[in-house]
């Protein structure tokens, strides 16, 4: 199936004169092109163009989760018809195991997986192998180990109606590819027996499936819903993957267990030769006690450390990842594309996955922790990612050298912006007093129902900034590295619709985010030199101000340093064009916002808006049932009581369920879902911190 895009509106601007560009490049066979696109010009739907002409399996490539799940949601919108996949980390926290011999302290790994996450992780390698109308959007998660696209593929069952097989065989099959029986709850990666039915909840859809038999022949195949039962359609045929990347048939097991125990009586003969007793000892009790139950149950904690024997890979080889599930060709060479987003960033965070990754594992295994294999469980290196691309185009408003090197030092540019919008005028502002300010300048803003961004350079700086403008009466927000990557993406689905109106953070509101509501950018000690305020990290903050007509970026500095100057004059040459252009073809800026419904799709991660839709109806019927202020109200006394009692959990949950009801009533009267007023909330227990801001404080 090729490639079908949706989009309301025709490219316009520099877009055509670009897409014209980098698809005539793809062509011609160029290896590597950059697209110089400044905030607001539609990189996004022009890339979407090069790929709907194109016609490739294309891999995009994000430096951060939130941007990763912005470009998941408007791609969704731009091929509705094509599949489109996420590809993330799934930890929602993660502690990696290390050990700290200044102090004699193993840290064991703690992590914590986002049951979401993982079903879409396992979703984009699914779509790769059944597909070629594939767009995956990632983060640099992509390089890391994964298991092999042969074993997965080879170990999955292939059913159809009329297939001969025993129903016992069909279970032994489902637990060899690490699905599990629960005969209560049917979850993800689960399986469950009736009589002759088997139903079987895929690890990576929000749906489940029903096997129905009759003389060990499949007689009917169903998806249906998982907690109603109620079939969705009939199906011919299924081809059903395993519930977990790293899987490993049997005789490979074996191979893999003689293989581990060949290294741990070498890793033992050097220890003990160097006197290493106590290493030998550690070592020998933690490899025999893992090697047990990979012989037993097929896995261990932390099997991914001998993930190199399981595997069959030569010792130095380089590890199965996201990129090997997609094509070749015939000779070997990738046959896909590769989009790098804010390729100023995302370049140098692949280049600097494989040292700290090294740099903690070398320390595990030289103190008897890790078997010297544990190595080989890595992300990709440089040369090996550079090697396993395909074609690629770089994007950035502020390419680095890497991109331009690559593409011979030229670049399509795509600077004038459809809607007419210029670069944001900018102001210097002194340092002294800034906080009373930008208190003055949020609340203009505030009441022009506009909403505003504020960069600090510490994290402590934007709790504290928080707390201070909270307590006088601004509906505000913090983002940071320590918000899980969900939570980041609800928090910015919250400041465009409006349920708060002030985004404080640090350096997450740079590149690319989507926010044509912003019409103010602060940025606090502009002129502390640095990475957080050098040249691109300026123009890329003040950039998130370009998509408002009412645009404003205030520097906040007592003197101007080189970065700030360079900043001001490139952002100035755009401005000029912009302006010229807009002259030249009567323009008049306007600010491009989207509806609610709009909003709510482009920033939904993990399929809601699908399992939404098919809800909808029992939700009504149950709420008309009792009745929807009745219902409502009875919510809303567990919800509050669930809060007192500690239980925040199910508090949220409740909460959800509220909003859940009253989204699906609007849907169901022609009104816009969200757009009122949200119920009540579980109280939060308030931070007990002290705040520095205040008066004419800095």
């Amino acid at each position: 199936m090729d490639f079908q895009l949706v989009s309301p509106y025709p490219p316009a601007g520099d877009q055509p004169q670009a897409i014209e560009d980098l698809v005539a490049g793809l062509r011609a066979g160029e290896k590597h092109q950059t697209l110089l696109g400044v905030t607001g010009s539609g990189k996004t739907f022009t890339i979407a163009n090069v790929i709907a002409q194109y016609g490739r399996p294309t891999l995009v490539l994000s430096h951060n989760k939130t941007l990763a799940a912005q470009l998941y949601g408007e791609l969704k919108q731009f091929f509705p018809d094509n599949a489109v996949g996420y590809f993330i980390s799934y930890y929602d926290y993660y502690q990696p195991e290390a050990y700290v011999p200044a102090t004699n302290t193993y840290i064991a790994k703690d992590a914590s997986i986002n049951d979401d996450i993982d079903r879409l992780r396992l979703q984009a390698t699914s779509m790769l192998l059944e597909r070629q109308d594939v767009i995956i959007v990632a983060s640099v998660s992509c390089i890391y180990g994964l298991g092999t696209p042969a074993d997965w593929k080879g170990m999955r069952i292939q059913l159809g109606q009329g297939a001969p097989i025993r129903r016992r065989d069909l279970m032994m099959q489902l637990i060899a590819i690490q699905y599990t029986r629960n005969e209560i709850e049917l979850s993800r990666g689960q399986f469950r027996v009736r009589g002759d039915v088997v139903e079987v909840r895929p690890a990576y859809e929000d749906y489940a499936i029903r096997i129905e038999l009759e003389d060990d022949v499949v007689t009917r195949l169903s998806a249906v819903d998982p907690v109603t039962g109620k079939t969705i359609r009939r199906m011919e045929g299924l081809a059903l993957y395993p519930a977990k990347h790293f899987v490993t048939p049997e005789d490979r097991m074996r191979a893999a267990i003689g293989g581990i125990r060949a290294e741990l009586r070498e890793q033992l003969a050097k220890f003990r030769a160097e006197g290493k007793l106590l290493e030998a000892q550690r070592l020998q009790q933690r490899t025999e006690y893992d090697l047990e139950l990979l012989a037993s149950v097929g896995s261990c904690p932390g099997v991914e450390n001998y993930s190199r024997h399981l595997a069959g890979r030569a010792p130095g080889e380089k590890p199965g990842c996201l990129i090997d599930f997609f094509p070749v060709k015939e000779d070997g060479t990738p046959d896909f594309l590769l989009v790098v987003d804010e390729s100023h960033v995302t370049v140098s965070q692949v280049g600097a996955m494989y040292e700290g990754d090294r740099s903690r594992k070398t320390t595990l295994v030289d103190f008897g922790f890790r078997l010297p294999s544990a190595l080989d469980n890595r992300p990709l290196k440089f040369h090996e990612f550079e090697q396993q691309v395909g074609p690629t185009i770089y994007v950035s408003a502020t390419p680095g050298n890497y991109e331009l090197e690559k593409s011979h030092g030229v670049f399509v540019e795509q600077v004038i912006r459809p809607t007419g919008l210029v670069d944001p005028e900018l102001v210097i502002k002194p340092i002294e007093g800034q906080v009373d300010d930008l208190l003055a300048e949020v609340r203009e803003r505030v009441a022009r129902q506009e909403r505003v961004l504020v960069t600090t350079l510490t994290k402590r700086m934007a709790e504290d900034l928080t707390d201070y403008l909270g307590e006088m009466g601004v509906r505000v927000r913090y983002l940071h590295s320590d918000i899980d990557a969900l939570e980041r993406i609800e928090i910015l689905r919250g400041l465009r619709l409006a349920v708060f109106d002030v985004l404080v953070g640090i350096n997450l509101l740079r590149e690319g985010l989507d926010l044509p509501e912003v019409s103010l950018v602060a940025i606090l000690d502009a002129d502390k030199e640095g990475f957080l305020r050098s040249e691109r990290s300026l123009i890329q903050t003040a950039g998130r101000a370009a998509r408002n007509a009412n645009g404003r970026v205030i520097f906040y500095a007592d003197q101007i340093t080189d970065s700030m100057k360079r900043a001001i004059s490139e952002m100035n040459r755009r401005r000029v064009k912009q302006l010229e252009y807009n002259a030249e073809h009567g323009i008049t800026p306007r600010t491009i916002l989207k509806s609610v419904d709009e909003i709510l799709r482009s920033t939904s991660v993990a399929d809601a808006i699908g399992r939404n839709e098919r809800r909808d109806e029992e939700t009504v019927a149950l709420a008309l049932q009792e009745g929807p202020e009745q219902l409502l109200k009875r919510l809303e006394a567990e919800m509050l009581a669930a809060a007192k009692n500690l239980e925040f959990e199910k508090a949220a949950s409740l909460r959800d369920r509220m909003d859940e009801i009253r989204d699906a009533l609007a849907r169901a009267a022609g009104e816009d879902p969200g757009a009122g007023t949200r119920g009540p909330r579980p109280p939060k227990e308030p931070r007990k911190r002290a705040h520095r801001f205040g008066g004419d404080n800095k």
